[in-house]
């Protein structure tokens, strides 16, 4: 079974450098383990999803344009996420804020190239199917 995501859970992205930390609004006013509870609708970049530190990917247009400039060295660059999709799959049986509710197995595209996951999902109290 996987494990419930909720606010504060810990990320990590293909071509970012550093974890980062998942943002959950309280619109959906569940709470589990004393946190609010994610669902699949959490991808705004900056409000649910922060920065992973530098981006290493060629897809970004800032980091393409740094390397052409350091003639052809990777030049990693601040991580500006580009989520403009839901997470994917969620847990179709639990719905919250009538969209599938956040598990530790999703993870979410970048239009950069990279694939968000989740490290620690925030609790280890709750499973969901």
């Amino acid at each position: 079974m996987a494990s419930h995501v909720v606010q504060g859970a810990q990320l990590q992205c293909s071509f970012g450098t550093a974890p980062s930390i998942l943002g959950v609004t309280p619109q959906n006013r569940q709470v589990c383990s004393s946190v609010n509870s994610a669902n699949i609708g959490d991808n705004i970049p900056m409000v649910n999803i922060q920065p992973f530190a530098l981006c290493i990917s060629l897809a970004n247009p800032q980091v393409a344009a740094a390397t052409s400039a350091a003639l052809g060295v990777l030049t990693p660059q601040p991580c500006l996420p580009n989520t403009p999709a839901p997470w994917t799959t969620g847990s179709p049986t639990v719905i919250l804020g009538q969209l599938p509710i956040l598990n530790n197995e999703s993870t979410l595209a970048c239009l950069w190239g990279g694939v968000i996951s989740v490290m620690m999902p925030g609790q280890i109290a709750k499973n969901v199917p």
